[in-house]
């Protein structure tokens, strides 16, 4: 517990002044709630005078700034009844509910700021985080995962502060201003009602245990259900199509029930310990009512004792506060231990604590005795290649032979096991990893839009770029014309992951949005493949146009797309084969000669 109230503090620090004004209001609470008791008994007193004399002994434990004003007050009303002074004593009783009602709402006002703004805090530099992971980072955890942990385990956070800030605040306060109250009016028969008081706490720490184990596997199976959500929305073509909606249904039916009964174990662990103490409390009750019963002499009188009383059963709130207040830190640490092992992730890549300058623009990328594997399955071995400035490149082979894991150690997406790549004869890992991806554009298989206009899509490739040079990219793409045609045009929304657009249209616009990147190495990943014959000729010329002076990588699978490279290499269970121009290749009779003889059979 220590432990997370620390690095809970690490974010609420920046925001203390607000937190410690919390919680002088709350203690102002604590006192309203405190003097409205002394103001009723006051109030009593003065309006039935029988009893002013044992007020005014009363009196003399309160400081001399409180005791003097009130007992001329009481000589007043004593002498006459009808004195303006009884309406001073009866004002006390607004003023206490006054004082009692600004600190609350001041204490959860503040509090409550306080908490939004530390979610708000941990939930930004969380994200900022996990942009930094690498990718297999994100290959090993579940996105619903990741999402539960950032909405709702912060939400948890957000009541773990308020809840204990505000409790811790108000309520030890209000407790030891209601036992002083008692003990003002009999100290023996509080000492006596105390007594339970011990047996109060072995509920809570127990409930208080359950409730973070319950906290923790319901956040579990939420982020099981968000991503079957997820992977059932994203894939409904794939449901419908296999007739496997009754089987999400019911996988989705399970997950759902285990968050229910987590949730309501949760519930019974909060809430069990309130009914507990009261029930400890009317025990302890009885014992003072026993006592009382069988004073024979200084029984106190029926007013002190109802007074007394009304004190008791007041003190149960408070108590039954705190018992909450476990519960809620008892939550928080659960979410806080699923939050905070995010921020202990270290990022695999480590960026170079003195980076290097790079100029990729005319420079060679050398890849040299470079050997990667994935979760220990080998995808590249001992892979040399040399590429010289302006050269085209293309990697062939089947699927699996390892052409995306060579563009993916380029970005620096992963660093490989052994071996070095060179650009302009400077290693990517002395590289500060921005500096090296802003001088490659790329155009994936699977184009990622996201869900905001085509202007915006498109400017995320150069986000300073003017709408003259992002419409001029999207006529070199051969995207201006159908972009024209929708009802919005350039500001039209895509829709989720693009999907109000075809699939060739999503790759044109991820074309464009290469070409206005101007990047100086250029990878092209199946970058024509949802394109029709007529649209991928127009492209492909638009794409050497583009190539012309820059670096360029070709993933192709279409041998008619990178017949005119400079360099192809034939790949093969991440080693290469074969190197060499297309008329070379087919000439050796090899695997290329295989391959391209399987394709163009077919």
């Amino acid at each position: 517990m220590a432990h997370f109230l620390r690095q809970l503090w690490s974010f609420v620090r920046p925001h203390q002044r607000r937190l410690w004004l919390g919680v002088l209001a709350g203690l102002a609470y604590a006192l309203g709630s405190g003097l409205l008791l002394l103001a009723v008994k006051l109030v009593i007193d003065a309006i039935f005078p029988t009893t002013g004399a044992e007020s005014l002994e009363k009196l003399k434990p309160l400081p001399e700034l409180i005791r003097e004003p009130v007992q001329r007050a009481f000589e007043a009303v004593r002498v006459d009844p009808k004195s303006p002074a009884l309406l001073w004593i009866i004002a006390l009783l607004p003023l206490a509910m006054l004082l009692r009602g600004l600190g609350l709402f001041l204490n959860q006002y503040l509090l409550q700021w306080v908490a939004t703004y530390v979610v708000h805090d941990l939930r930004v530099r969380l994200f900022a985080h996990l942009q930094r992971l690498s990718l297999g980072y994100f290959g090993r955890i579940q996105t619903g995962d990741l999402v539960s942990r950032l909405t709702l385990d912060t939400q948890a956070i957000v009541n773990a502060i308020i809840w204990s800030m505000a409790t811790l605040s108000r309520e030890p306060a209000a407790v030891l201003g209601i036992v002083a109250y008692l003990i003002y009016l009999q100290p023996k028969l509080t000492v006596l009602s105390l007594l339970v008081l011990p047996f109060v706490v072995v509920p809570v720490l127990i409930f208080g245990r359950k409730a973070r184990h319950s906290w923790k596997a319901a956040q579990t199976a939420t982020a099981e259900l968000g991503s079957q959500m997820q992977e059932s929305f994203t894939g409904i073509r794939v449901v419908k199509a296999f007739n496997l909606e009754a089987t999400l249904a019911g996988r989705f039916n399970q997950t759902s029930r285990r968050i229910a009964s987590q949730l309501m174990r949760l519930f019974r662990a909060a809430e069990l310990p309130g009914p507990m103490i009261e029930a400890f409390g009317a025990c302890g009750v009885c014992l003072l009512l026993f006592y009382v019963a069988r004073l024979t002499d200084q029984r106190p009188s029926a007013g002190d004792f109802t007074s007394f009383l009304g004190a008791l059963f007041s003190l149960y709130q408070p108590v039954k506060g705190l018992s909450r207040f476990w519960g809620f830190l008892e939550q928080g640490r659960a979410a806080g231990e699923r939050l905070f092992s995010l921020l202990d992730e270290d990022p695999v890549l480590p960026e170079p604590a003195l980076p290097k300058p790079l100029s990729a623009r005319g420079a060679a990328i050398e890849f040299s005795g470079v050997s990667f594997g994935y979760e220990g399955k080998p995808a590249l071995s001992d892979f040399s290649l040399t590429i010289q400035p302006g050269q085209l490149v293309a990697l062939v082979g089947a699927s699996g032979s390892g052409k995306t894991t060579v563009t993916n150690l380029l970005l620096r997406f992963y660093d490989p096991a052994t071996g070095s790549i060179r650009i302009g004869g400077v290693d990517v890992r002395d590289v500060k990893s921005s500096d090296l991806r802003d001088q490659i554009a790329i155009v994936t298989q699977e184009t990622i839009l996201f869900n905001d206009t085509i202007r915006n899509n498109l400017r995320y490739g150069r986000l300073s770029a003017t709408d003259v040079e992002v419409e001029t990219a999207a006529q070199h793409a051969f995207a201006d014309g159908f972009i024209r045609a929708k009802p919005a045009g350039y500001e039209e929304l895509v829709g989720e992951r693009g999907m109000a657009l075809s699939g060739g249209e999503r790759q044109r616009l991820a074309i464009a949005r290469a070409l206005l990147r101007d990047a100086p190495i250029l990878v092209l990943d199946e970058a024509t493949s949802a394109l029709d014959s007529e649209s991928e000729r127009a492209v492909q010329a638009a794409l050497e146009g583009l190539m012309q002076g820059r670096t360029t990588i070709c993933i192709a699978h279409r041998f008619s797309t990178i017949q005119k490279a400079d360099l192809i290499v034939v790949m093969s269970q991440g080693r290469i084969v074969e190197s060499g121009r297309h008329a070379e290749l087919i000439a050796q009779n090899g695997a290329y000669r295989r391959l391209h003889d399987l394709q163009f059979n077919a």
